[in-house]
Formats: C-alpha cells, structure tokens, sequence
C-alpha cells in the first residue's frame, strides 16, 4: 500500500491507501471521481459553516466523529484481521497523536469557516501541500530540492497576498486557517510515518476512534439541542462525510494519485461558490491573486514529486 503525498485540503491521507491499488487503472474515471469528491467535500464544508455558526463548534465535531468512527469500523471490518487487527500497531503514541491533531484540525478549520468564511479559510488553507513538502525534511528526512524549496517560497508569497499582513487593519483570525493547513500537514507527515509498518485499515480505525474519544468530554459539556431542521443538516453533513470518503477510495482505486491530485484544488472553486451564492460572501481581488499563486505552486510541487517518482520507478 502507498500514501498519497499531497491529499486534497481536508481529506485524510489514508484514505486513499485503503484503496485496491492493484486495480484496473482508468485516469478518465479517476479525474471524474476526483472532481466529485471535491464537490461533496465543499457541500460539506457548507453545512459544517452552517452549523457552526448557530451551535458549539465542539459539539458538531463531536456528533461527526460519532459517524466517521462508526463509518471507520465498517469499513475496517470487511478489512483482512477485521477490527482485532486494525487495533494492533506498531506505534500506539504517534497513531494516538494523529488522532488528536486531525480533530483539533477539523475544529480549528470551522472556527476559520465561521470567522472569516469559506472563501477565504480555504485559500489560505490551500497552502497545506506547500507545508507538507516544506517540512518533510524535517519529520521524515526526506529530500527537498531546491526548485520545490522555490516553489514553496512562491506559494507562501501568495498567502502573504491573502493575508496582506502589515496592510489596513490585519485581523488575527486570518492566521487561523493557516494554523489548521499546518496542523494537518504535521498529521498527513505522521500517517507517512506511521505507513513504514502499520497498515492502512490500522491508521483509518485509530483516526475515526481516537478522534471520537477525544472530542466526546467537549462535545458533551456544550452540548446543545438541535432545532429538527439542524438534525436535519447534522444527518446529511454525517452522510455527505461518509459520501467523499467512498468517492476518494473509489478515485485512488482506479487512478495514481499523482495523475489526478491536481484536481483536487477544485475544492477551493466550490467552496468559494457556496460561499458566494450561499453565504453572501465577498471575493476580495488579493484573496483571488493569492489563491492562484499559491494553487499554481502547489501543482508546480506535484509536478515535480511525478517526475522524481518515474525517475525512481525508471531506476528501480
């Protein structure tokens, strides 16, 4: 199994090595799965705003979780060593660490959407692949060369143009987002990690578990009753959660992840419409400049990972 380097804003990183990846490869099918999963994830990132806005942040986190951990043992279970083996891992703290950080992530990036809005959280948190390749030296060793080091300068350059620190009033919830794409790079680094030795139906069943125990005593002190139109909207944010989950596999299973990781930028497109028709948010010109310079270098990355991977492939 392999992970994918560079998932799309918000996706797990082991989703993708759940998949079969020794299944007929078809790149057309793969793009258009990509493409769907990008829509029902921003959907997601809508309702999430929603409720957000109207209810305890932790709570929502807590009641997804809930879902995603029960989605989790599903799905473990039809694994080989079913939910025994996916408990057993080579290393217990740094799984338990992963699951902390993703949850405390997925709070910190609704904190953001409600705060400044979808467009803008998502733009900046665009620039989670950049952070990746910025700090897989330092947490895995791994070799950076100096058109990707460029690169990564390039991107960060355009987050100084979302965030325009310096320039009329800087609000410190633009940092917020930011925050979570770093969060989640260091969570995205240790499920590389952790992939040396334990699978990855092991690293699903400890994200959705640990991530459930974790937010459930802070969930439950803010607990608050849903209006029966928010349960409503509680139901269908669990099942479009459970929905790009299925359609990201189905995408890995069928397409290298190289080929169609770039179109998962499209997220960024959707969300910024939901937020615009929905929400009546506002495109601001920096933000839209700062967003494609920092799309444009994180597909510049990916570009250059391809090469070095069919160089090594061609070496092997």
């Amino acid at each position: 199994m392999t992970i994918a380097k560079t998932p799309a804003p918000g996706i797990s990183p082991e989703v993708a090595a759940t998949s079969a990846m020794n299944a007929p490869q078809n790149t057309r099918l793969g793009i258009w799965l990509m493409i769907a999963t990008t829509l029902v994830f921003a959907v997601q990132d809508g309702i999430s705003r929603h409720l957000g806005a109207n209810y305890p942040v932790t709570m929502v986190v807590m009641v997804r979780f809930w879902f995603f951990a029960l989605f989790v043992m599903a799905m473990v279970a039809r694994s080989p060593g079913g939910l025994r083996a996916a408990v057993r891992s080579h290393y217990p703290w740094v799984q338990l660490a992963r699951g902390v950080i993703l949850v405390a992530e997925i709070a910190v990036m609704l904190v953001a959407f409600v705060r400044l809005g979808l467009i803008e959280a998502h733009a900046v948190f665009t620039s989670y692949p950049l952070l990746v390749a910025a700090l897989s030296g330092p947490i895995l060793g791994e070799k950076v060369g100096w058109r990707r080091w460029s690169a990564i300068m390039v991107g960060f350059a355009g987050v100084l143009v979302i965030l325009q620190p310096g320039y009329a009033v800087f609000s410190p919830w633009a940092l917020v987002p930011l925050l979570a794409a770093t969060m989640f790079a260091v969570y995205g680094l240790l499920t590389r990690f952790v992939a040396r030795k334990d699978s990855a139906s092991v690293s699903f069943f400890w994200t959705g578990v640990v991530g459930a125990v974790v937010m459930t005593p802070f969930g439950l002190m803010q607990w608050t009753w849903l209006t029966p139109a928010d349960w409503g909207w509680m139901a269908l944010l669990c099942c479009t959660a459970a929905l790009s989950h299925w359609l990201l596999i189905k995408s890995y299973a069928v397409a290298e992840a190289s080929a169609i990781q770039p179109f998962a930028y499209l997220q960024l497109v959707w969300a910024s419409a939901i937020g615009l028709f929905v929400f009546g948010e506002t495109l601001r010109t920096n933000v839209a400049i700062g967003a494609g310079i920092v799309v444009a270098a994180g597909i510049f990355t990916l570009w250059r990972q391809r090469l070095r991977e069919k160089a090594a492939a061609r070496l092997a």
